[in-house]
């Protein structure tokens, strides 16, 4: 589990500065909720995928990086933190040495100024 949360960390503070080009507009669209800390959307899940790598490792950054990419594009950098994703899930498969993973995680964001924490 340590493994894990090291590997979304990592893949996600390069990510996470890179800005974001997504209307603000989408993020209403999904229920929110104060979780610990963080504005995580409460139902909505995106997930990304690999394939074709050569080790496990490889696998899951691609994954990560793959569900950081689109989260960025449709609500903003801001929502694409793993290190604070909430409900992070990572399913992976070796097939003939060529490793390929599944992530899934809800977006969430640190509090802003004007946050209702319900």
């Amino acid at each position: 589990m340590k493994r894990l949360a090291a590997v979304w960390s990592g893949a996600f503070v390069l990510l996470a500065a890179s800005g974001g080009g997504a209307s603000a507009q989408l993020e209403n669209l999904h229920t929110q909720r104060a979780e610990g800390g963080r504005w995580c959307m409460a139902d909505h899940f995106h997930s990304g995928s690999s394939s074709g790598q050569s080790t496990r490792a490889a696998a899951e950054r691609e994954a990560i990086s793959n569900w950081a990419s689109f989260t960025a594009l449709e609500y903003g950098s801001h929502w694409a933190n793993g290190r604070i994703a909430g409900s992070r899930k990572m399913d992976c498969s070796n097939s003939a040495g060529s490793w390929g993973c599944q992530s899934e995680a809800r977006p969430c964001r640190a509090f802003q100024a004007g946050d209702r924490r319900r």
